[in-house]
């Protein structure tokens, strides 16, 4: 069974600024598309069609630009976070009604090629209620922040870390509905609460990356992945060769 896929887009993108004063981070340009159609060229890749994207910060944009995604074969739906950011947890809760039973959480700016069955194959046989991908970063790119070892994840904190973590939350998971449950939407809800929490049930799987990933959240990030995205880009591929707008 092919799982539906989360992207979560809707923060504010402060780092950005300038350039996301007016632009969603997902429509901000990488290598001469929109970054949102890079995310889902890779994903149509690899068989995923059934997106929703989570919005909030002037998420109405990327619906318009975007639309219902026939033309590309994927079937791309919205979840608006409202009047107030719920934060990525949040975003996810108020989502659920379009996502099933289970799904992947991509986060909006993270570009990341990796064997996406394959995650799903070792969250569908762990037979927990989420799983973490997981890259050891022993941080060159940004700074680690899991204890992983063995083939588990000891310990993820985004703020208080220690010497052993030497792995990065990569960007990617797969998450049950009934990991959700206990939560309601709001603004102070933060995937990584729902990922600490599932750790500390013994409810959270891993599968390490093999391959680095790319991400648009900061200046320098966004730099290096357009000249990677303008290194690999392949003419065959229809939604690299759409131009929106």
């Amino acid at each position: 069974m092919t799982l539906p896929v989360a992207i979560l887009a809707g923060g504010l993108a402060t780092r950005l600024r300038p350039i996301t004063a007016s632009v969603p981070k997902a429509l901000v340009e990488v290598a001469g598309r929109p970054f949102a159609i890079e995310q889902l060229a890779l994903l149509g890749q690899n068989g995923l069609t059934d997106i929703v994207f989570c919005l909030g910060y002037l998420g109405e944009q990327v619906e318009a630009a975007l639309g219902d995604g026939r033309a590309w074969g994927l079937r791309l739906r919205y979840a608006y976070d409202g009047p107030e950011l719920l934060g990525t947890g949040g975003a996810l809760v108020r989502a659920l009604p379009l996502l099933g039973p289970a799904f992947y959480v991509l986060y909006g700016d993270a570009y990341l090629d990796c064997d996406y069955a394959a995650v799903a194959a070792a969250f569908q046989a762990s037979g927990r209620l989420g799983l973490m991908t997981v890259f050891r970063n022993a941080g060159q790119w940004d700074a680690s922040n899991v204890h992983f070892d063995r083939g588990r994840i000891w310990r993820y904190d985004k703020r208080e870390r220690t010497p052993e973590m030497q792995h990065i939350d990569y960007g990617l998971g797969v998450l049950s509905a009934a990991a959700l449950s206990g939560y309601a939407p709001g603004p102070a809800l933060d995937l990584a609460t729902i990922y600490q929490d599932l750790l500390a049930a013994g409810q959270l799987a891993a599968f390490e990356a093999p391959r680095r990933f790319y991400e648009i959240g900061s200046p320098a990030g966004l730099a290096e992945t357009r000249r990677y995205l303008e290194q690999r880009r392949k003419p065959k591929d229809d939604l690299r060769a759409t131009t929106l707008g």
